[in-house]
């Protein structure tokens, strides 16, 4: 039976975003130390500045990232994961580790799928 209020539902719409949880490991691999937003997207390759952004402000939202905004011209803005937010880098981890694992044989499995779909 679908339960709209599962948890673990709720939690994988809130970080399963390839932003997300890439936004978690940049902080993870800072931690303790802050990380301005420059910096963080820099080490994210391909992310947007308006997407890095949102995935920011989800993470704050959610207390997983504390943001701490520095009084100067422009302003400097630092971001640190929160003790729940580094509590969720082991099991972001063991989810990367999987992937490379596995993602072969996934890409692999498609592979032969769309193969079979092509020749009916």
């Amino acid at each position: 039976m679908f339960d709209p209020g599962c948890k673990t539902r709720r939690l994988l719409d809130r970080i399963g975003t390839k932003w997300m949880s890439m936004a978690v490991k940049v902080l993870a691999e800072a931690s303790p130390d802050e990380v301005r937003f420059a910096e963080l997207q820099r080490r994210m390759t391909g992310v947007s500045q308006k997407m890095l952004s949102v995935t920011l402000q989800g993470l704050a939202r959610d207390g997983l990232v504390e943001r701490r905004v520095e009084a100067s011209v422009p302003p400097r803005v630092y971001y640190r994961l929160t003790p729940l937010g580094l509590s969720l880098e082991g099991p972001l981890a063991a989810v990367r580790a999987w992937a490379e694992e596995h993602m072969a044989e996934i890409d692999r499995a498609n592979e032969r799928s769309r193969e079979s779909a092509d020749q009916l």
